[in-house]
């Protein structure tokens, strides 16, 4: 996963500066909402909560606008829309497994756009089912390494219900059970550490090698992908090499 911590940490990078233009606000209020939706409006008692203000604040993003999307999610904000979790699958160029989650107040208009992005890159949307027996939904947490002790992390997430830790130079990666979220993340945060990232993730069983040229098409597609309004996030079972990496940032 080191390449997807790596382009991870470009797509922060990129999404810090689109904050800066406002750009982001949109999809960190539509994640505070479904986050009180699904635990409540308590940040204390609701980690994805907490989390999602946190980086909403760390955005910039005006309190008014957070306290707003609490209310929309705890249904206290009477007059709001009503949003929908979606994830849509479907394939980038050269076969790579795609998993599109997106949250919308109109399916017709979510599905037209990721079809015409798709199609408009080489890629295809699939029928449901057709991609998602290749990824796991898994709790997930990024701490950066910088400052951390391996042997701290690593007994922490156990205690919390982890499966697996990976160590990379720049970065600290925890999977786990979706039901062991809360416990991770409570563990993490009576140690006082703060995950740069985490949510419930949908994470490749396997991973798919390509030529770095190939793997910089497949990136550019996940790209304008994620410059939909309506998408959240998008899952691949792309392996990113480094050499692939300084491509696209060099692109």
């Amino acid at each position: 996963m080191s390449g997807h911590s790596k382009w991870s940490t470009i797509k922060r990078k990129k999404a810090a500066e689109d904050a800066k233009r406002g750009k982001i606000f949109t999809r960190l209020a539509r994640e505070i909402t479904l986050a009180a939706r699904e635990g409540g409006g308590d940040p204390e008692a609701n980690v994805r909560l907490r989390l999602a203000i946190e980086r909403a604040k760390a955005a910039n993003m005006p309190k008014d606008n957070i306290e707003r999307a609490i209310k929309r999610g705890t249904g206290e904000d009477k007059d709001s829309g009503t949003f929908e979790e979606i994830y849509y699958e479907g394939y980038a160029p050269h076969g790579v497994a795609l998993m599109i989650y997106c949250v919308t107040d109109n399916r017709n208009r979510t599905v037209s756009d990721v079809r015409h992005i798709l199609s408009r890159y080489g890629g295809s949307m699939g029928e449901g089912g057709s991609v998602a027996w290749q990824f796991e939904r898994m709790a997930y947490f990024a701490i950066p390494a910088e400052g951390q002790d391996p042997d701290t992390i690593f007994e922490l997430a156990v205690e919390g219900g982890a499966d697996d830790v990976k160590f990379d130079d720049d970065l600290i990666e925890i999977f786990g059970p979706v039901d062991a979220f809360k416990t991770i993340g409570d563990q993490l945060r009576q140690a006082g550490i703060r995950p740069d990232e985490a949510g419930l993730k949908m994470i490749p069983k396997q991973e798919m090698e390509l030529s770095p040229d190939e793997t910089v098409q497949v990136l550019k597609v996940i790209e304008a992908l994620e410059e939909l309004d309506d998408v959240q996030e998008v899952y691949s079972n792309l392996n990113i090499s480094e050499e692939a990496l300084a491509k696209m940032e060099a692109a």
